[in-house]
């Protein structure tokens, strides 16, 4: 019998063990994870910038601007696991400039109910997600927000150009 009671608390043991090491295992891929998620959702200070573009306050961006039409944007929203909150902003931009654009940046925010961004970020569209955009076409930029909590006061969205290139 003293055998048999051994093997008996050799296997509870081992059990033990391997449910021991299971949940570790779990906890370390979990955190692993999680701060790779928060990484990747704080990374806003290095957003690419369209070099060379025509800017606010360029005598050019007056002239070019009101035929860069950005249509109301739509956003849908979802909670993630980690219980954050992510949007994405979508708009479709028309060029009625009579040019090819070849540069084209738009800045998206999730703002409160002041007009003060809880979130955003500018995206470099062409020709990060196509080369160009012709004259009289038309194209669809979604744009994602991450990282928004249950108590921030998300009221509005806005997406508005912010820079802007044309094919010589």
């Amino acid at each position: 019998m003293a055998i048999h009671d051994r093997r008996v608390e050799e296997s509870a043991s081992r059990k033990t063990l391997i449910i021991v090491v299971a949940v570790a295992a779990a906890v370390v891929i979990a955190l692993f994870f999680y701060l790779l998620m928060r990484a990747e959702s704080s990374r806003g200070a290095g957003e690419p910038t369209l070099q060379g573009a025509i800017r606010a306050g360029s005598p050019d961006w007056d002239k070019y601007k009101q035929g860069i039409v950005l249509e109301e944007p739509q956003a849908t929203e979802a909670k993630r696991a980690l219980g954050d909150w992510v949007m994405t902003l979508q708009t479709t931009v028309r060029n009625i400039t009579g040019k090819t654009l070849n540069g084209l940046e738009i800045r998206a925010a999730v703002v409160d109910h002041q007009g003060k961004p809880v979130k955003e970020r500018t995206v470099v569209v062409i020709p990060g997600r196509q080369p160009e955009l012709p004259p009289n076409k038309t194209m669809d930029v979604p744009v994602m927000l991450e990282g928004m909590k249950d108590t921030d006061d998300r009221a509005n969205i806005k997406m508005e150009l912010t820079g802007f290139k044309f094919k010589e």
